[in-house]
């Protein structure tokens, strides 16, 4: 009787194992499905891919939607491509800090070089803010062709997987690359402005206008769908240009949205009888070359890889670069009697700004007459066209970034070939002339009239112009309550 009883007894115990088994393999998920296994051959054919920068093979789980989607099995970027590009990204926040600021900060008066260098910290903060907020998405998510949506925004999915940028490189290394060239632009801006614009109306002037030239227009050129990706979006674009790493978005819109503010704002209090000359050439110098060093990174990382595009970016920008910083001094030497160290600078950064749209789509060869013209036509713009037309462009950000962008425009339409670049072809086909200059026109009409509405709101509002006392004084010690100099004496004009 006992031992039936623990029959029945241990009989019961299975059954309920058995049942709460069968109850809990019910509530358990289904595994998701394992990627499929890459032969040997696959796996070689992908390592080749990484070493010549080509697309991953099909049948690779991190290049499938569904793999993407479940974030199983994503392979991560491919090493040297990701290292070279987050050296890239060094590199151009170099050229801003304190590339940049060192730059102007020499070419500005004594009592108004902090507040450069201010300016340049005070918009590097407010982008990434702007940037991290929704200034990518806006600019690299998918959306219309004048404006991306806001799928990235907050950094939402930015992560360290592959695809929102190039195919070898994390996409939250992509973001901090492209941020380094949302900082710079408006950055470049403030030279036309210096010595007499309100710090507190250049923050305000900047966060405005990322939203109606900056985000807009990184998107129409560089966008998944842009309006003038001509190279990414062929069939699509509505114009079909090409801008390798910034000619448009960067220095065409700076440069002319810089003329429209320095109109606005007003000249500074004694232009034209009072002496505004640099304080520090030296300082000037070594910005410069910080700006050249930099410019590695804006330009040969604009290939998006350690490949041979960057390799041809890097040298026709060095030729470039140089070409056009022998030519202005000499210019000068001819015309003046000597030539100057500003000369040289000037020149060096005209024809980075000139090589810039072009640096990834042309041959050596072209680089050097880039590098003739760009130190000649700007040198021209400034040193004899902002006389005759009065404007007060303090650090010529007009004659070098607006008339050297627009110029690089051009010339990248007529010496961009597939020697350079074999992914040229269609767009060569099309006929790139007619469209560079739509583009061209594009980008003048939206900078322009994105200035003056909101220079015009500002200045009716909160005002944009620094009070002749604050001049006088200078901005270092009215608007930041320091000096660039201690101990040195700053002479009140």
């Amino acid at each position: 009787m006992k031992i039936r009883k623990l029959s029945l007894f241990l009989s019961a115990m299975i059954l309920s194992v058995s049942f709460a088994g069968s109850l809990q393999a019910q509530d358990k998920p289904k595994e998701a499905p394992k990627p499929k296994e890459l032969t040997i051959e696959q796996r070689v054919a992908d390592i080749e891919a990484y070493m010549n920068n080509t697309p991953r093979v099909k049948d690779d789980a991190a290049v499938k939607p569904e793999a993407k989607a479940e974030k199983t099995n994503i392979a991560g970027a491919g090493p040297g491509h990701n290292a070279w590009i987050m050296t890239s990204a060094l590199l151009v926040l170099f050229m801003t800090l304190p590339g940049l600021a060192l730059f102007y900060g020499g070419l500005v008066r004594t009592k108004n070089v902090l507040s450069v260098v201010a300016q340049c910290f005070g918009i590097a903060g407010l982008v990434t803010i702007l940037w991290w907020a929704i200034g990518y998405s806006f600019a690299f998510s998918e959306g219309s062709p004048f404006l991306g949506g806001t799928a990235f925004a907050l950094f939402k999915g930015v992560d360290s997987a592959v695809g929102q940028g190039g195919q070898w490189i994390s996409n939250n290394v992509f973001s901090m690359f492209q941020m380094m060239f949302a900082i710079i632009t408006p950055a470049l801006i403030v030279g036309a402005i210096a010595e007499r614009m309100k710090f507190s109306s250049v923050l305000l002037f900047v966060a405005l206008w990322m939203f109606a030239v900056y985000f807009p227009l990184a998107h129409m050129v560089w966008g998944p769908g842009g309006f003038m990706n001509g190279l990414g979006n062929f069939e699509k674009s509505g114009i079909k240009a090409i801008d390798f790493a910034g000619g448009t978005v960067v220095h065409m819109s700076s440069g002319w949205s810089a003329l429209i503010l320095c109109l606005i704002v007003g000249k500074r209090s004694g232009f034209g009888a009072k002496s505004f000359a640099p304080h520090s050439m030296v300082l000037t110098a070594i910005g410069t070359g910080m700006l050249w060093v930099g410019w590695y990174g804006f330009n040969a990382g604009s290939a998006l890889a350690a490949d041979g595009i960057a390799a041809n970016a890097f040298t026709t920008t060095t030729l470039a670069a140089a070409v056009a910083a022998f030519v202005w001094p000499v210019l000068e030497w001819i015309l003046k009697g000597h030539p100057t160290v500003l000369g040289f600078c000037s020149g060096a950064v005209s024809g980075l700004v000139v090589i810039t749209p072009a640096a990834g789509f042309v041959t050596p060869g072209s680089a050097v007459i880039m590098g003739l013209l760009a130190g000649a036509i700007p040198f021209f713009a400034v040193m004899y066209m902002k006389k005759w037309l009065g404007y007060d462009d303090a650090l010529d950000t007009f004659g070098v970034h607006g008339v050297g962008g627009t110029l690089g425009a051009i010339l990248t339409a007529v010496f961009a070939s597939t020697e350079a670049n074999p992914a040229l072809a269609d767009v060569i086909k099309k006929g790139l002339m007619g469209e560079h200059f739509k583009a061209i026109a594009f980008t003048i009409v939206l900078s322009v009239v994105a200035t003056v509405v909101i220079a015009l709101l500002l200045k009716f509002t909160i005002g944009l112009k620094a009070s002749a006392e604050t001049e006088s004084l200078g901005l270092d010690i009215s608007e930041h309550g320091e000096e660039g100099y201690n101990g040195f004496q700053t002479f009140v004009e």
